[in-house]
């Protein structure tokens, strides 16, 4: 009998965050994919096993849950070099994505196939057979359109297969991917459970508990604003909104091309260059170190007033509302601009997270709380065992 692993997924327009197991592997890939063939060529073949898998991941996808199904892809940071890569649209859902899946498939895969999980999945000469109990979300918005029973039948009842081909130290492998579970949970009720409870979903935050509280998730693709009062999200009041952070780190990307000349590879590479610690807002030209600050700014506080037009709009109707939290990758990058503006406006009582990590890991910390709570329930309730009928 297969053994089922704990996953947590949270499938990011900017990365995949997945935790596993027993907290006992984490993988952290850009959500970016390119299509391939069969036999990528690779320099010094020889040497391919020597490198780290996650920046050589070349794999064939079968799944009855995709348009495309048998597509070849290079993904992650492997896709990043490739002329014909894609990142997630903005207005696209992403429950209705083969790339959502392709991104989703690939992370399990890359952690069943580790040494240590020999003793927790069976394999055949090179295939191995992965039942994963799993736990993910989606936009508030797709939720509130029910896409989340669409989603999680595709993945439940049938078999995934990745197949690794021209992967460091992973190449003619195949893995089966079978859901024992799948639980698809709203990402803003999501950000409010890593806020008050623990990963034994003790509660780690009294304060906060019994407050009437906003989280403003400003993610690539969406923005979701979850309205917490008596402990819980309320649906009527809670909003989904078409706006994120990709269109805008596109705009710079792209006026970045334009106006110096520098290619970059990914949206990944403008939010390195407008969040790292020393030389931000810098990029260098023929050599010379060169600030970019007059792109950003400009286009990140555009950005950043729509995002308080949309928590100024949800907080009149919630006028009792203590305070509000800006999580997800998109509040890491607007911070500042956001902060400046409510100081010179309405001055609400907002918070942001220091830890830049937490805040981005938040959603995929929220998942494990909530799957691992899920198993730990349904193991309670599960009848004592039978004696054996001769």
């Amino acid at each position: 009998m297969t053994k089922s692993r704990i996953a947590a997924v949270d499938v990011g327009n900017d990365s995949i965050k997945a935790i596993f197991g027993e907290f006992d592997n984490e993988l952290n890939i850009p959500n970016i994919v390119a299509r391939d063939t069969e036999d990528r060529p690779v320099i010094g073949i020889e040497e391919l096993d020597t490198k780290d898998p996650l920046d050589g991941i070349h794999i064939r996808v079968h799944s009855p849950a995709l348009k495309e199904n048998n597509g070849i892809y290079r993904v992650g940071n492997l896709a990043t070099k490739s002329d014909n890569a894609t990142e997630l649209d903005p207005g696209s859902s992403k429950s209705e994505e083969d790339q959502t899946l392709i991104m989703l498939f690939a992370t399990l895969a890359l952690d069943a196939v580790k040494e240590e999980n020999a003793k927790v999945f069976p394999k055949n000469k090179n295939v191995i057979d992965a039942n994963y109990t799993l736990g993910t979300g989606l936009p508030l918005r797709e939720v509130k359109e029910g896409k989340d029973a669409g989603y999680r039948s595709k993945l439940v009842g049938s078999v995934h297969q990745v197949e690794f081909l021209v992967t460091p130290k992973y190449q003619g492998i195949k893995v089966n991917i079978k859901f024992d579970e799948v639980k698809v949970y709203p990402e803003g009720f999501a950000a409010y459970i890593n806020l008050v409870m623990d990963n034994s979903l003790k509660i780690i935050n009294k304060d906060l508990i019994d407050r009437r509280i906003l989280i403003q998730d400003i993610g690539g693709l969406s923005t979701d604003i979850a309205v917490i009062k008596n402990r819980n999200v309320d649906d009527d009041k809670a909003q989904g909104f078409n706006l994120g952070v990709s269109e805008a780190l596109e705009q710079i990307r792209e006026e970045i091309r334009s106006k110096h000349g520098v290619e970059l590879d990914s949206r990944r590479d403008v939010v390195e260059i407008i969040t790292r610690k020393n030389d931000r807002n810098h990029i260098m030209v023929k050599g010379s170190r060169t600030s970019v600050h007059d792109i950003t700014d400009r286009i990140l506080l555009e950005l950043a007033k729509k995002q308080y037009r949309l928590l100024r709009n949800v907080w009149a109707k919630n006028s009792q509302t203590e305070i509000c939290y800006f999580v997800g990758g998109g509040a890491t990058v607007l911070k500042e601009y956001i902060k400046t503006l409510n100081n010179n406006l309405d001055g609400y009582n907002i918070e942001f997270f220091e830890d830049e990590k937490e805040s981005i890991w938040m959603m995929a910390n929220a998942y494990y709380k909530l799957i691992m709570d899920y198993v730990k329930k349904s193991e309670k309730s599960k009848p004592a065992s039978e004696p054996v009928k001769s």
